[in-house]
């Protein structure tokens, strides 16, 4: 058994990862948190064997962290942002998630981790049958509302779009428009990814509602939004290999 803690100063992720260590047989969480200060007071204890950390921290980035924790513990990192992987496995991480992490990606880190600080037991157990692999998906979320413990929810299946403003999104659902106070980012990793994509860096889509794509261009009920060119190659093999 791993002892793991997650390190992530967004909540919603760090409770996400806790979700994933709990249904893993192998790997036992002896906590979480979103400040990476504490965690690697808990690390210089002894308390834990693996340690789930994102890199884009205010207060002390990941790889700070990994200079300051030296070789007690393993780590496996997470970010959105993949030019980071080079910086991380320079400090011989176990491995390097990319988010949104889906369940099967997480389950292969940890079995890695697994072997490598348990090489004199049997090999890492096999993965779980899909019935216990992952938690029980859901279609729904909730969103932060205009006050501290307001949160509204919605279905994943009215979300027509999504745009995201300077310090708030959008989403848009039939006859109404829910405004949340976080990024655009952050409300991203929420979101199952297909039928959801970011089209634009100001617009999320759900594939579901596409009602016509003309070159460049999508409509969704009577609004018109562009795909941006980074994100148009991704866009467009989705779309073909659903032809």
């Amino acid at each position: 058994m791993l002892r793991c803690i997650a390190v992530d100063d967004e909540a919603y992720a760090s409770r996400l990862l806790a979700a994933y260590i709990e249904k893993v047989p192998f790997l036992e969480l002896v906590g979480t948190t979103t400040k990476p200060i504490e965690a690697l007071l808990w690390v210089q204890e002894g308390r834990a064997d693996l340690v789930f950390l994102d890199i884009q921290m205010p207060e002390l980035t990941g790889l700070q962290f990994l200079k300051l924790c030296g070789n007690k513990c393993k780590v496996i990192l997470t970010t959105a942002y993949p030019e980071y992987a080079l910086d991380g496995y320079e400090h011989d991480v176990v491995d390097y998630l990319l988010k949104p992490i889906a369940f099967d990606r997480f389950l292969r880190a940890a079995q890695k981790a697994y072997a490598l600080l348990t090489p004199s037991l049997a090999p890492a157990p096999a993965p779980m049958p899909p019935t216990l692999a992952a938690p029980a998906p859901t279609n729904y979320m909730f969103v932060k509302g205009d006050s501290k413990n307001k949160f509204q929810r919605v279905s994943h299946d009215d979300i027509l779009y999504i745009e995201g403003l300077k310090n708030y999104v959008s989403i848009f659902v039939p006859g109404q428009r829910i405004v949340t106070y976080q990024s655009l980012r952050e409300l991203e990793t929420q979101l199952p990814q297909p039928p959801f994509m970011r089209v634009h860096k100001s617009y999320i889509v759900s594939l579901n509602h596409i009602r016509l794509i003309d070159g460049n261009s999508l409509t969704i009920g009577q609004e018109s939004i562009a795909v941006g060119e980074t994100y148009r190659k991704a866009f467009f093999k989705v779309i073909r290999d659903k032809e």
